[in-house]
């Protein structure tokens, strides 16, 4: 697995051109490396928002005939202390738009959270061709 750390703004872009990058070069469609890029984006910006920083592991993934890219997402902030909320439309901790991470959910077809409060957060997402 690749790393990016994650602990400004910076780095979020660098996070979003890893996946577009990689994808690119599996021959995903456009529409496909779009959607990629715009949870990694998302997911990336709440680890230096919420999470006090941290890091993206990504890979390419190969089952078959599929090829995909699982990313994961890491963090030592404060956690979530309800995940079912913090998934809902419009929910936000520091009054932004509340679509990030139901909007990621949304863009790939595997996503799974964990969080425990005090602990961080930890995200996979896989995004199949």
């Amino acid at each position: 697995m690749d790393k990016i750390e994650i602990r400004d703004e910076h780095d979020v872009v660098l996070a979003r051109t890893a996946a577009r990058d990689v994808a690119g070069a599996q021959g995903f469609s456009v529409m496909a490396k779009t959607r990629i890029a715009t949870a990694v984006s998302e997911l990336a910006r709440n680890v230096f928002l919420h999470g006090d920083g941290g890091y993206m592991e990504y890979e390419v993934l190969r089952e078959g005939n599929k090829i995909g890219i699982h990313c994961r997402f890491v963090d030592q902030g404060p956690g979530i202390p309800n995940i079912e909320q913090a998934m809902q439309d419009g929910f936000s901790s520091i009054a932004t738009l509340g679509h990030g991470l139901p909007g990621a959910r949304r863009l790939v077809d595997d996503f799974k959270i964990h969080s425990e409060p005090g602990r961080g957060v930890r995200v996979e997402i896989i995004k199949w061709n």
